[in-house]
């Protein structure tokens, strides 16, 4: 498994800088952040490290040449909209931005881009069916015709107002999964799992590595903890964020060698993205440099390496 991370951390370096970041801290790939320029719509989002808008063939060399004098390769070209959302006009862009995502993933030879299926918030699971499949079976069929894998992450997206009360992402289950993998069958459509989603969801982080482990196409490395005196105080339907905190790897309540010996019982041998959201970490580039040191010292012991 190679180690890296996700580069939201980072949204004021450059990709030159990032890679120079990665390279410093022992990190042999990262997950490269490609929204569309511009102000982000919620924390950890509108990061641009590779403009896939206006990206050609001289970009594409000087980021091959980068990479490879760095020793740090892209893991793959992350992009995490709601493609679902009821605002169908907002949605149509995203739909278009991820197409391209898809297309420079190919052009750039990474062949691997890590995203959100969406939701409408405001419908259940089988009123957002038909939609999904609308929107997801020409997207995976693009990723096909250009040999590129979709990992979708299994974040609810359910912490604010405006997310409740279904969430922002239908890909958040076991059983969902199963139901979307056989309405779309495609290899190239699969998953960026993260444990710590289902820390909160109270759901075994465990058994689904080995039910999946033909759609692990990428995996992030995030924790959470349950603060159990604020859950009995405000029970699992109040708001997550109400009891419930993101940690960098190693401070929350992922048993990491139970987690990496899963993966390594399947046969995973992919890229392993650290994600950071932990607030104790945030403000300075050198207080978000820190996480990312302590992070990869705590698992770098399951890595072997």
């Amino acid at each position: 498994m190679k180690l890296g991370f996700n580069t939201a951390i980072v949204p004021d370096l450059s990709l030159e800088q990032v890679l120079d970041l990665a390279h410093e801290q022992g990190f042999s790939c990262i997950e490269a952040c490609c929204w569309p320029p511009g102000k982000a719509e919620r924390r950890y989002a509108g990061v641009t490290h590779i403009d896939v808008e206006s990206l050609d063939a001289d970009d594409i060399q000087r980021i091959h040449v980068l990479c490879s004098s760095k020793g740090v390769s892209l893991s793959s070209l992350g992009y995490y909209p709601n493609v679902l959302q009821p605002d169908r006009e907002q949605a149509e862009r995203e739909i278009a931005h991820l197409r391209r995502v898809i297309e420079a993933s190919a052009a750039l030879g990474v062949n691997v881009v890590t995203t959100f299926v969406g939701r409408d918030p405001g419908l259940s699971v089988d009123e957002n069916w038909p939609r999904f499949l609308d929107v997801w079976r020409p997207l995976i069929a693009l990723a096909e015709e250009n040999g590129v894998k979709v990992g979708i992450e299994n974040c609810p997206m359910i912490f604010t107002r405006d997310e409740w009360p279904g969430g922002k992402n239908l890909a958040t289950t076991p059983s969902i999964w199963r139901r979307m993998f056989e309405d779309i069958p495609s290899p190239n459509f699969g998953l960026n799992y993260d444990p710590s989603h289902f820390i909160w969801q109270m759901v075994d982080y465990i058994a689904p590595i080995y039910e999946f482990k033909d759609r692990l196409h990428h995996v992030h490395a995030k924790d959470a903890r349950i603060d159990r005196e604020k859950l009995d105080e405000h029970g699992i339907m109040g708001y997550p964020n109400l009891w419930h905190t993101p940690k960098i790897p190693g401070l929350g309540d992922v048993n990491w060698g139970r987690y990496f010996g899963a993966l390594s019982d399947v046969g995973y041998t992919g890229p392993v993205a650290i994600e950071i959201e932990d607030r104790a970490f945030e403000g300075s580039l050198e207080k978000r440099k820190e996480s990312l040191i302590i992070a990869r010292r705590h698992l770098i012991q399951y890595l072997g390496g």
